[in-house]
Order: structure tokens, then C-alpha cells, then sequence
């Protein structure tokens, strides 16, 4: 009979044999813990984490799918498993178990799912839509038993411009149909993955969670419900991801797969955010270094997808979230900071998938010479192809945060929009760019025209009317202020209304004042009406030189056309001549101005007031 110590060292011995006996070995985490039978791509690599995991042996016995690798990385408590789904695979849950020599230590279920029917052939979001953004913590608050989370870092403090306001999915599903009315039949909705950070989380940008949604937005199964019951009123949600970075939170930064699974240097580090380094043939390696790898905050890692499994965990995490909630459209965040051939191999494997799916990339770059580097099949001396037809039009943006407040100049006022245009000749897809004056980061359009509903009607009526596709902000219909280069949080507003208790509801006409309801009036006669044009979703331009401060185009298809008239004079209507437009006009007798109804008996002469837009529809 062993004596007490010499029993408890041989259950000490058997403990460091056996790590089991003192901790059962557990699979804590399956990402991605589902997938599909029907992709053109059948395999799917599963990340698995659990301690010591890489110590066992993984082995799959389920008809139609076979394990055909095991990758283990420097970390042990992680294994990446590589598996293929047959196409006579039947959904249902597959078992992976894990064994020392013929012994399970521990299981796992992943669940294989059928797609739906014609998943592979949706239609992304194109030239016949428009696009409202919102930032989800601002909106509404559909549902406050959620606004806090027991065991979330961040609580809720709406007294805070970077606070959490306690916005939600179900706040945005009880509108759809006040966006609808306005004529948007797209969503962008900025990041709704889980941000579990101590501070400034609401923005969705650091990311601690890719595959749940975060719990104070809802749940990934009333993600899902909003895009199928969006779908059923003809609005597409098009999905805020970002490949370039997470959070500092997130779950694997206590312990890291891999050395390079981040970006990591000495000390912090942070991203010069010179994108110009990317496409320069002749910038310094140092440079470029610092703009793809540097960190972009202190609290957002950057990711690197030149590692092989970190590109395939963010591409896998993508395509399941289109699949899982029916997406019709990603927006991808700082598309040009991670590896562009990692982000072109992204885009070419959805695309595979979906061929019909959108992807518009933001590249922040305000001169279309460079921009236009980042369009697909546009002939780069380096032989980079992006494989991204759309993009997000900041040139143009930048041109009419100032064209309505100038007078006429050699590059200035309403030049500047007619100088954009003249750059279309860089970009292989013109009609495929996102056009918008404003967003979450770069200010309120009230704030640039300085409250000034003419300016703001100026601005609606080129964005309804020129080529690309057209992107709101939320709440500027409510003429909201707010200069993002100073604050980000003054422009990222509660919508009144939103709120129980709000003083008042703008979501409703007896809510807004009359200014605002005046502007919604307009923006929802110039999308309602665009909804409906071919001319203006696939129709060409013809423009003419801005003289004496008043801008011409025409978008013509067949022999439909309209022509815009835009007069940016503060204080003086003109009578326009219209004989130097004959090269169009004189295939038309007369027209009718889409928002007002007037009719034109005769185009020789137009009368438009100061500050204002005319969107005639021409007649032969």
C-alpha cells in the first residue's frame, strides 16, 4: 500500500503526463462553427482553440466530408482543420472529434447547412439604387432591455459624444419603411460585430468578435430578420466589414495563433496613412511598410493578411456572413492598408460565389488620378488588378463640400463638379462609383453649407442626377450640423425620435419642423423619381462648361433625356439661353422639372432661381 506522499506524488507525476487529469481538454472555441453544401469552393478551413488542442489528433466520420488537413501553428492551443464538403454531403451536424492515440479527449459539432435557393444569383446593390448610411448606436433604440450587457466593458452613457447611445438593429427595423417612403432602397450600416472595448466602442471599427453580432445591437439571428424583412420592401443591407484591423479586446489577442497574426513591432506603431505609398512606383519600402502595417490606433491591431490563414479566416468570415443573413452588398472599411493582393484574392472568391454580389471598397483618396489605381482592370504599371468595380467617389465629395460656396472660378465653384466628371476617363467603370457629399467620418453637408436648405436642395439634385450611385447620411434630411474634422462624435447624432422619452419624433412629418420637412419633401421627390429612371441608373452624360455660375448636363439613353440646370448664384435668378445646347436640345420641344411639376412649353428660354436646381425631363 503506497503511503500518502508517495501517492501524492505519483498523482503530481501522472498530472504532468497527462494534462488531462488535472483540466479536461475542451474545444472553446469553432470558427466558422457552420457551413454550406453547394459552393463552388467545397472546402472550408474550421480555426478551433482550446488548450493544447494542437496536442490531439482531430478526425472527422461524417458521409460527404473528409478532413484532408491538419495545420498546426507555434500557439498549441490552436489547430486549423482543413475540410471537404462533398456535394452528396447532407446537412445536418458533423462531430470532430479529438484523441490522444485511440482515447476521445474532447468533440465539437459543426453544423452543415443547405443554401438557399438561388443564393448563388443575387443581385447586389447597383446603379439603380440609393443608399442611406447609419450608424446603428445613433438611429434608434428599438429594444433598451439590451442597452446594457452584463460582462461587456462598456456601459451606457448617452450624455457622452463617444459614449454608448443604445441604438439598435430593432430601431432600424421598426423604420424601414419611413427610409423606404424617402425613396433609399439600400442600407449601408456602419460595423454591428461585437465591439466589447473599455471605451469608444459604439463605431463598430474594433471589431472583438467576426462572427456575432453585438449583443447591445441584437442578436446575429435579428441581424438576419432585418435584412430578410428589409428584402421584402425592396431595400438591400449592404454589410460594414474590415479586414484591416480589430480591436485590442478581441478574444485571440491574449493569445496570439502566431507572431505575425498581427502586425507587431517593438512599440506602437501607427499607420502614416499616406495611401499614396501603395500605388507610387517609387516610394520608399520604409514608407510603404508604415502605411500597410502600421496600427491605426492604439486600440486596433493590424491584421496581416499576407499570413495565408489569417487572409482565409477573414475571407471564409465574409462569405459566411453573406450567406448566414442574406447580404446583399459589403462595404469594405480602409480597403487599400492590408495586402492588396490579399484583398483582390478576397474579392475574386466571393465573386466566384456570387457573381452578381457588390463590394464597393472606401480608399480614401481625394484625386481620381490615384483613386482610379484601385478600380478593377484599370491598366496599373505594376500589373495590379484590384478586382473592386466600385468605389466610394471621394473626389467628388470633396468638390461639393465647396462648390456651393464659391463663386465662379478658373477651378472653383461649379467647375469643380464639372472637373470631377472630366476625370472619368481614368476610371474603367464610371457609372459604378459611389457618389456622396458626406458620411460617418467626414462631416454633416449642414455643417458645410452652413445650414442652408438651397445648398443642401443643390446637392441632392446632382447627387440624384449624376452618374454612380447615390449615398446619404442619416439625419441630414434634418438639416443636422457637425464638422467630423473636429469631432466625430458631433456628427454621429441620436435621431430625435429615436429615443423613448424624446422631446419629439422627426421620423414623422408632425414631428419636423417645416424647414425639414421641405427638404425631406425634395430628397424623396428626387429618389422616388430616380427609382423609376433608366435614364438616370444607365443612362450617359453630356455636360456643358459652368458659365456665369450656372452648370448644364444632360443624361440621355435612347431617345429619352433629362437635363439638369444648375444656377449657384446667392441672390440672382437667371434667364438661361439655351442655343448653345442645340447639339442635344434640339431633338426636344419641351419639358416638365420632376420635383415641381412645372412644365417648359418651349426650352428656348429657362428662368431659374438663385440657389436652385432644375431636373427637367425632356419631351420630343
Amino acid at each position: 500500500m503506497l503511503k500518502k506522499n508517495s501517492f501524492v506524488a505519483l498523482l503530481a507525476l501522472l498530472t504532468l503526463s497527462f494534462g488531462f487529469a488535472a483540466k479536461a481538454q475542451q474545444v472553446e472555441r469553432l470558427e466558422p462553427s457552420s457551413w454550406w453544401i453547394g459552393f463552388q469552393n467545397p472546402r472550408v478551413q474550421v480555426l478551433v482553440y482550446g488548450q493544447d488542442i494542437a496536442t490531439l489528433q482531430a478526425s472527422v466520420d461524417h458521409p460527404g466530408v473528409a478532413l484532408e488537413k491538419t495545420i498546426a501553428v507555434e500557439n498549441p492551443n490552436y489547430l486549423f482543420l482543413d475540410l471537404l464538403i462533398d456535394e452528396t454531403a447532407q446537412p445536418g451536424e458533423v462531430k470532430i472529434d479529438f484523441k490522444q492515440g485511440k482515447r476521445v479527449r474532447t468533440s465539437a459539432m459543426f453544423e452543415l447547412l443547405e443554401r438557399e435557393a438561388g443564393s448563388a444569383s443575387r443581385e447586389g446593390f447597383n446603379q439603380s439604387d440609393a443608399i442611406y448610411l447609419i450608424m446603428p448606436d445613433r438611429f434608434a433604440n428599438g429594444k433598451t432591455e439590451n442597452d446594457e450587457i452584463p460582462g461587456m466593458l462598456e456601459k451606457l452613457n448617452r450624455e457622452d459624444p463617444y459614449g454608448r447611445h443604445g441604438g439598435d438593429l430593432e430601431g432600424i427595423r421598426q423604420r424601414l419603411d419611413f427610409i423606404a417612403d424617402m425613396g433609399f432602397t439600400a442600407i449601408w450600416i456602419n460595423p454591428v460585430l461585437e465591439n466589447d472595448q473599455p471605451q469608444s466602442s459604439y463605431h463598430g471599427y474594433a471589431i472583438t468578435d467576426y462572427y456575432r453580432v453585438d449583443q447591445r445591437l441584437g442578436s446575429n439571428e435579428e441581424y438576419r430578420q432585418l435584412v430578410q424583412e428589409a428584402r421584402s420592401k425592396n431595400i438591400k443591407i449592404i454589410k460594414d466589414m474590415v479586414f484591416n484591423h480589430c480591436g485590442h479586446k478581441h478574444w485571440w489577442m491574449d493569445d496570439l495563433p502566431m507572431g505575425d497574426w498581427v502586425n507587431q513591432y517593438p512599440e506602437f506603431t501607427r499607420s502614416n496613412y499616406r495611401l499614396s505609398t501603395v500605388a507610387d512606383p517609387y516610394a520608399a519600402k520604409a514608407d510603404l511598410d508604415l502605411t500597410t502595417k502600421g496600427w491605426f490606433d492604439t486600440s486596433m491591431p493590424d491584421m496581416n493578411l499576407t499570413n495565408e490563414l489569417v487572409r482565409n479566416y477573414m475571407i471564409q468570415n465574409s462569405i459566411w456572413w453573406i450567406e448566414y443573413a442574406g447580404l446583399q452588398g459589403i462595404r469594405m472599411d480602409t480597403y487599400p492598408y492590408p495586402d492588396k493582393e490579399a484583398m483582390a484574392e478576397w474579392i475574386k472568391r466571393v465573386k466566384a460565389e456570387y457573381p452578381d454580389f457588390s463590394i464597393v471598397g472606401e480608399a480614401w483618396i481625394s484625386q481620381a488620378s490615384k483613386l482610379a489605381y484601385w478600380q478593377k482592370d484599370f491598366p496599373n504599371q505594376d500589373g495590379y488588378n484590384s478586382e473592386m468595380k466600385l468605389l466610394m467617389d471621394f473626389p467628388m465629395a470633396e468638390a461639393l463640400g465647396a462648390a456651393f460656396n464659391e463663386g465662379e472660378g478658373w477651378n472653383t465653384g461649379l467647375q469643380r463638379l464639372y472637373d470631377v466628371l472630366a476625370d472619368d476617363h481614368l476610371y474603367r467603370y464610371p457609372k459604378h462609383l459611389v457618389v456622396f457629399a458626406e458620411n460617418h467620418d467626414l462631416g454633416r453637408m449642414g455643417h458645410f453649407y452652413g445650414g442652408d436648405i438651397n445648398k443642401m436642395k443643390l446637392a441632392i439634385a446632382f447627387l440624384g442626377t449624376v452618374r454612380g450611385i447615390p449615398q446619404w447620411y442619416y439625419g441630414s434630411e434634418l438639416l443636422m450640423m457637425g464638422d467630423g474634422g473636429a469631432s466625430h462624435g458631433a456628427i454621429r447624432q441620436n435621431y430625435p425620435g429615436g429615443w423613448p422619452g424624446d422631446e419629439r419624433d422627426a421620423f414623422t412629418s408632425e414631428g419636423r419642423s417645416a424647414t425639414e420637412n421641405e427638404l425631406i419633401d425634395y430628397l424623396s421627390a428626387v429618389l422616388n423619381y430616380r427609382k423609376t429612371s433608366e435614364v438616370l441608373q444607365q443612362g450617359h452624360t453630356l455636360h456643358f462648361l459652368p458659365e456665369n455660375q450656372v452648370y448644364v448636363y444632360f443624361r440621355y439613353l435612347g431617345k429619352d433625356a433629362l437635363m439638369v440646370v444648375m444656377n449657384n448664384k446667392d441672390n440672382e435668378a437667371t434667364e438661361l439661353d439655351t442655343a448653345r445646347f442645340n447639339e442635344i436640345l434640339k431633338d426636344y420641344k419641351s419639358g416638365r422639372e420632376v420635383v415641381s411639376g412645372q412644365t417648359f412649353q418651349s426650352l428656348n428660354k429657362i428662368k431659374i432661381p438663385a440657389k436652385s436646381a432644375f431636373i427637367i425631363e425632356l419631351k420630343p
